[in-house]
């Protein structure tokens, strides 16, 4: 679904991604791990052409999107949805809007189908005839779950999922977990999730790829993950620093 081959990515003078080379198999959900602000939530933006390389290639679908101009990217993000951190509603409109934002962007003028698409996504996600409510009476949980519902109401073939437990209670998480593996189970979806928490990695990944100075350091299940004995991969895993008091 998604190729990526010899990314770099230099952000001023700070080498961001140093020749990613990664390669996301149609249906899976691959999860990628690694430390805070070492360019996860950057790469993911590559693959919906929020970013531009400053060298390499990424293709999804099979399509080069690099090069892509802004008006052709429209197709891409019809494919690829993305949910980010905050879930990134509109505080004016109420549930039922946001979720029907990208369907009325897509020209759909019938509201019978829109509410029925609508209805059909929060059901999904758990939220079921919540589509009166405004986002500031939503709980961080249920921001997230609208924002997922707006993701999905266009059936994309893949889910990015920007960081998606974060700030979230640990019965919250593990809610939404849950809903990233019932979503590719009764989608199909191809599901890429950033993550620096492991037990999100380990509950929701078919692989698990783990970024490290720029580069996959590591790709495979989240077995041959534990089963590691690298380290590096260990003091990840295992939140070690290596300082000492």
């Amino acid at each position: 679904m998604i190729s990526v081959r010899n990314l770099y990515k230099t952000l001023g003078t700070q080498s961001i991604l140093s020749g990613i080379n990664l390669q996301i198999k149609r249906g899976e959900t691959c999860v990628i791990i690694g430390r805070s602000g070492g360019g996860k939530s950057v790469l993911l933006k590559h693959f919906v052409g929020l970013m531009k390389p400053t060298s390499g290639e990424v293709l999804v679908d099979g399509e080069e999107i690099a090069g892509l101009p802004e008006r052709k990217l429209g197709a891409i993000r019809k494919k690829v949805g993305i949910l980010f951190q905050s879930g990134a509603l509109f505080d004016s409109m109420n549930v039922e809007e946001n979720i029907a934002f990208p369907l009325r962007e897509a020209g759909i003028k019938d509201l019978k189908l829109i509410r029925e698409k609508v209805a059909e996504a929060l059901e999904m996600v758990d939220l079921g005839g919540e589509q009166k409510k405004m986002p500031e009476n939503l709980s961080g949980g249920m921001r997230k779950r609208v924002g997922l519902a707006r993701t999905i109401v266009g059936r994309p073939a893949c889910i990015l999922f920007d960081e998606p437990t974060t700030g979230l209670d640990p019965i919250a998480s593990d809610s939404i977990n849950h809903l990233i593996r019932r979503l590719q189970k009764r989608l199909s979806v191809t599901s890429v999730v950033v993550t620096h928490d492991m037990k999100t990695a380990y509950h929701t990944a078919d692989r698990i790829a783990y970024l490290y100075e720029g580069r996959i350091y590591f790709l495979g299940t989240a077995a041959e993950l534990r089963a590691s004995q690298d380290p590096i991969i260990e003091d990840f895993i295992e939140g070690r620093s290596g300082e000492t008091d």
